[in-house]
């Protein structure tokens, strides 16, 4: 037994809650809407699929993405400091010895080759630089956290715009078609001599005002479809629409202080700050190495020819050196450089501190005004819905008394008009609050591709 296929938010203007409001021409428009809705799923894209899509192909997270990489191998740089060097040197000359008592005049070459290596013992200033390397690697891996989370919302984002300016063309579509079917009634009673001309001209200026609002609807769509297109790197973008009815998604924890608390260990912006924290007290430990000795073991091999002789002997010789040993190296007096030094890292430190406490404010705030903006749209959304219900009661009662004479034509077109703008209020609505969830784990940092999965769950299949 073949299950029917679930409403989408497209077709609900033409059967809300199982009950027909419109006839004529809009049920005919109806009609068509649903078949292009019953055939497009097939080549429609859900939001993860387009989220893969933009992660793929857009400029700004590609550019943060190779950043990050770019950062872990300057990272790796700093080991050098904490590793032994080797370096091999070799050399040949030629010399010309010209002496007039005794006469002697003689030609040699001198050949050189020299194997040096050195490995630090103790350089407390290099240990400080390879820490520091491994928090800069931990602020790299936030940044990418942040825009991978800004990749999400704006996919998002261009993806409800879409859904939206569809459902306004629609909606728009079938009130021109409402408007339509209420002009012709409108000029068949005037031919009748059953109403005025008043009501025919009120219906005629509706159809002009809803036609002009169709052309912005029609645009308003194109341009947010291009949009789409340009942030995916899809030709043609088809958004899957909601299922419809819809259960949207409760806020869970429902307690605002558990979101901010979450924030304090994985937002980007305080992970990067604390590890601003770090590295700045470690940039006070290399200041403060600039007074300390360094030690280092060398070791070398000299190995030097004379194949024609030197200027004292006509005989080859061959000289092998070799020395191991530990070098030490004590600062004493850099012109006070190094105190100054010093003072500048404390500053500094205290700077990245003073950063971490402004970072960790803006965070709780933010994750506040967004945790009450998604409590507040779950508000709009079931007022809304008591609305459209109120509305559509209000037409048919507008629309009866019409046919007997107790209502006039413009309270018919007004009610038409509440019921289609409380429509797309609602939808509006709705898209609202399945982007302030995913804005509230952006403000408290804990968005990750995993939280499409329930929106995407919503979707018509």
């Amino acid at each position: 037994m073949t299950t029917p296929p679930r409403p989408t938010a497209h077709a609900v203007i033409c059967a809300p809650h199982g009950k027909p409001f419109l006839s004529g021409a809009v049920m005919a428009a109806c009609a068509l809407a649903a078949w292009v809705a019953s055939s497009s799923p097939a080549m429609a894209q859900s939001l993860v699929e387009l989220y893969q899509s933009a992660r793929a192909f857009d400029a700004s997270y590609q550019s943060s993405r190779l950043q990050f990489d770019a950062n872990v191998f300057r990272a790796e740089q700093a080991r050098a400091g904490l590793l032994p060097t080797a370096g091999l040197g070799a050399g040949i000359s030629r010399s010309n010895f010209d002496n007039t008592n005794p006469s002697v005049d003689r030609s040699f070459a001198t050949q050189n080759a020299t194997l040096s290596a050195s490995q630090p013992l103790y350089r407390p200033g290099n240990v400080a630089n390879y820490q520091q390397s491994q928090r800069q690697v931990e602020q790299s891996r936030a940044q990418l956290d942040a825009a991978e989370q800004d990749l999400i919302v704006r996919t998002s984002q261009a993806y409800f715009d879409v859904l939206v300016a569809q459902d306004t063309l629609t909606f728009v579509q079938a009130q021109k078609a409402a408007v339509a079917e209420q002009l012709a009634f409108a000029k068949r009673n005037f031919e009748v001599g059953t109403s005025t001309i008043t009501d025919t001209r009120e219906a005629q200026a509706r159809f002009d005002l809803v036609t002009a609002q169709e052309l912005a609807a029609e645009n308003d769509l194109l341009v947010r479809k291009i949009a789409l297109d340009q942030l995916v790197g899809v030709t043609n973008a088809n958004p899957k629409g909601l299922t419809l009815p819809i259960a949207l998604p409760t806020v869970i924890p429902a307690d605002v202080s558990s979101w901010v608390a979450q924030s304090e260990l994985v937002h980007p912006s305080i992970r990067q700050a604390r590890s601003g924290v770090d590295i700045a007290e470690l940039e006070v430990v290399k200041a403060e190495a600039g007074h300390k000795p360094t030690v280092d073991a060398v070791a070398s091999y000299n190995l030097s020819r004379n194949p024609s002789g030197t200027a004292q002997s006509a005989f080859s010789t061959r000289a092998n050196t070799s020395s191991i040993g530990v070098s030490l190296n004590l600062p004493l007096f850099a012109g006070f450089a190094t105190q100054n030094r010093i003072r500048e890292t404390l500053s500094l430190r205290d700077k990245a501190s003073s950063d971490l406490e402004a970072a960790r404010r803006i965070v709780a705030q933010n994750t506040r005004t967004s945790y009450f903006g998604v409590q507040s749209g779950q508000g709009q959304v079931r007022a809304l819905e008591a609305a459209e219900l109120s509305s559509q009661s209000a037409l048919d009662a507008n629309r009866l008394g019409y046919q007997v004479g107790v209502r006039i034509n413009i309270d018919v077109l007004n009610a038409q008009s509440q019921l289609f703008q409380t429509k797309r209020d609602l939808a509006q609505a709705r898209y609202n609050v399945l982007l302030g969830n995913l804005r509230l784990r952006q403000a408290n940092g804990s968005l990750t591709p995993d939280d499409l999965q329930p929106i995407n769950a919503l979707l018509a299949k």
